[in-house]
This record gives C-alpha cells, structure tokens and sequence, in this order.
C-alpha cells in the first residue's frame, strides 16, 4: 500500500461519501448506444458491460489519510513566535461556538463543532462541503 493515497482514490472515495450521505449509492454508469454499423443498418451489440457487485466501504479500511481541523488562525511576527512558550495564549480570528473547518489531505471536506467527550476533544461534523465538479 502506497504511504499517500492517489488524488483519484480520494475523489471516487468523495463521490461514494456525497452518495451515500444523500441516501443512495453511487450514480449508475448508463452505457452508451450501440454503434450502427456502416450502411445504416441495424446496431451492433455492444459488449456486455462487467458487473460490479455493491461496493461497500470496507476496501476502504486500511487506507491512510491525514484529517486536520481547523480552529482559527492568526498572524505573529516572527519575534512574537520566538516568544511563545508552554501556557502562552494566542488569539485567533474566529470565535467561541463558530464552526470548524474540516480538512482531509489539505482538501476542505467538512465544518463542524468542537465537542468534549470523556475529557477528548471531538468534531461533530454539521455540514458536508459539496466538492467542485472536474469535468471528465
């Protein structure tokens, strides 16, 4: 297994999220009309396409990817950083109860809400980022 998955995998892994979050599967794959042959005659018979057994998500689990989230930013001089030590406060531009940004391999995926849970910080996901549409 490669140590960072393909830009591909991620988007088909993207697209089968975005389905199912929408309660259904995948999009079919609608095959194309069959090619008529030269003299205008009848179609010819398209190879039958392979069938694909419902794919779940569990080729899916030992697949590595790197989640960040994203409290809020700010900017420090280079001296302000040099100051910074354990128990220092930095401000950030965002405020308490605003959402957090979810990334996946640097790719915004979701934003949601910082919870605790037994002493652990947590993200409830509120919201999906829909993902711009490649043209293929």
């Amino acid at each position: 297994m490669p140590e960072h998955p393909r830009q591909e995998d991620i988007d088909e892994l993207m697209k089968v999220l975005a389905g199912s979050a929408a309660g259904r599967g995948p999009e079919p794959v609608s095959a194309p009309p069959p090619p008529k042959e030269p003299s205008g005659g009848k179609p010819v018979p398209a190879p039958a396409a392979p069938v694909r057994p419902e794919m779940g998500l569990d080729f899916l689990s030992d697949v590595d990817v790197q989640v960040r989230v994203e409290l809020g930013s700010s900017k420090l001089n280079v001296k302000d950083v040099l100051k910074l030590n354990s128990g220092s406060v930095v401000a950030l531009d965002s405020l308490v109860g605003d959402p957090v940004n979810v990334f996946v391999n640097d790719r915004l995926v979701a934003r949601g809400e910082v919870l605790v849970v037994h002493d652990n910080f947590a993200i409830r996901i509120t919201e999906v980022v829909p993902q711009p549409k490649t043209s293929e």
